[in-house]
């Protein structure tokens, strides 16, 4: 492994990590709504996915996941399924007197939704080929592919945990949370949303 194709690798984690999309929205939803700890939990869950996918691209299993339609079919038709599920609760959040969601999210909700969210998404598989491709070759030795593998679990973990700090800022969390059934709504409309471009991408063979 050498210092340029780490950074190459950590660059691209980075801004792959950063793209807007459902993990993102999920992680502010669970900060928002649960506070601080249920953001971390999110976050460090959604890494433990994340890194099990850069662990079996590296390895090459996932191949075998990509290469098959069935599989890779079943994984974005489950991982549409269970957006549009998550939003659908977020748009029957009802507000109690105190401004509150009735429902909070608990720590156990954190961590299998921010696990299941990148398990559902198998287009992190695809991304993983296509990068550890460029940088993984017959001459790389096993410690090497569990080191780029480790360093994508670190930085979607890290990425994930700035923002689940950022946004339960005690400053104005509260201001949030006395909107929290609005914010929790917004989401769930957000992630239905997603939920239907996957399903035109599915039915686009995309």
């Amino acid at each position: 492994m050498t210092l340029a194709t780490w950074l190459t690798v950590v660059t691209i984690c980075i801004l792959g990590a950063m793209s807007p999309g459902p993990s993102l929205a999920l992680v502010l939803k669970q900060t928002l709504t649960g506070g601080r700890r249920n953001g971390v939990i999110t976050a460090l869950s959604h890494g433990v996915g994340v890194g099990i996918y850069a662990f079996l691209s590296i390895l090459g299993l996932a191949a075998i996941i990509t290469a098959s339609p069935t599989a890779f079919s079943i994984l974005q038709w489950g991982g549409a399924g269970y957006l549009a599920w998550l939003g659908v609760k977020g748009l029957l959040a009802k507000r109690q007197e105190n401004e509150e969601l009735p429902d909070a999210p608990t720590t156990k909700s954190a961590a299998r939704d921010g696990f299941l969210i990148a398990f559902f998404n198998p287009k992190i598989a695809v991304f993983f080929l296509a990068l550890f491709s460029q940088v993984v070759g017959t001459d790389t030795s096993l410690l090497a592919k569990f080191g780029y593998a480790a360093t994508a679990l670190i930085i979607d973990t890290s990425w994930y945990l700035v923002v689940a700090w950022l946004f339960s800022n005690p400053r104005w969390l509260d201001a949030l949370r006395q909107r929290a059934v609005w914010f929790e709504r917004v989401f769930g409309a957000v992630l239905i949303g997603l939920a239907g471009r996957l399903v035109v991408g599915i039915l686009n063979g995309k």
